[in-house]
């Protein structure tokens, strides 16, 4: 995780002061993208690691403790289509409460709404992640793989527009006699650098492992680009501390067969041998 960590160093140290719309302020860059090898025997594994010290596996950071209960649940939550924080509530996961109406608990047509209905113009949806898997399935070397959660026509109803705006799988064909590699490119339009990106990257890495196995395949690689990359004015201290702290060895995911990515449930998802530095409490900005 030494990539995400340098964008972390670069943003304290070289980010342009703006002032944002929570009004906390921000250290912003612009344009950066990280690259993150998702298992060891991906083709150029070994010698990334003897060039960057960046090792393969599952990227969860180290230098901090993260929720991991948080990033499972919130992936299981948008790919059940869901807009409402209630089923997040009812397992102990909280962290889009600050958008949520107090009363109803709903966010509006969020990442949920996009990736499972988008509204099409005669009335009915388009469910993007089950044409994801049967495109995989069907045309596996299609350059259209691509869902989107980023409607402008909808926009303004969602209490938070759409970070992670665009993703895309590729499938390179294996060179040994295994399955076919399947990769994933994300563009982030705004990322909180200090509180949300670390759960971005280890929600988009779990995602990739998922349709991998449905759809036959390997996780190959994650790609994490990102438009802002910033660190709030209130996370200084807290990210000056984390940089302090030496990353320690990666976790490994166990992820256990399921027929289809709507089968999925939390208990067959395990992140193991996770023995992270302890956490880092800051504020969140809305």
């Amino acid at each position: 995780m030494r990539q995400y960590l340098d964008l972390l160093r670069d943003a304290l140290e070289n980010g342009t002061p703006i002032a944002d719309r929570t009004g906390v302020g921000t250290y912003a860059l612009f344009g950066r993208q990280s690259r993150y090898v998702l298992s060891p025997d991906f083709p150029g594994a070994r010698e990334r690691e003897l060039a960057t010290g960046e090792r393969a596996g599952f990227p969860l950071v180290t230098t901090k403790k993260l929720h991991v209960r948080s990033i499972v649940y919130e992936l299981l939550w948008f790919l059940r289509g869901e807009t409402n924080v209630r089923w997040l509530q009812e397992r102990g996961v909280s962290i889009w409460d600050e958008w949520a109406d107090p009363e109803t608990g709903e966010l509006g047509p969020v990442y949920g709404a996009q990736w499972r209905s988008w509204a099409s113009p005669d009335g009915g949806s388009v469910d993007q992640i089950a044409g994801l898997i049967a495109g995989l399935r069907e045309r596996p070397f299609s350059r259209r793989h691509v869902v989107t959660a980023w409607n402008p026509s909808e926009v303004g109803q969602m209490a938070l527009p759409p970070c992670h705006c665009l993703f895309q799988f590729q499938v390179t064909p294996a060179s040994d006699d295994g399955p076919a590699w399947l990769s994933c490119l994300l563009y982030q339009r705004s990322g909180d650098l200090f509180l949300g990106v670390p759960f971005n990257i280890a929600s988009y890495a779990l995602l990739t492992h998922m349709v991998a196995s449905v759809a036959g395949m390997r996780a190959g690689e994650f790609i994490h680009t990102l438009g802002d990359a910033h660190l709030y004015a209130n996370h200084v201290d807290q990210a000056r501390e984390q940089l302090s702290r030496e990353p320690r060895a990666l976790p490994r995911l166990e992820l256990r067969p399921r027929a289809s990515i709507f089968d999925f449930a939390y208990e067959d998802i395990a992140i193991v041998g996770y023995e992270p530095h302890g956490r880092i409490p800051a504020p969140v900005a809305v």
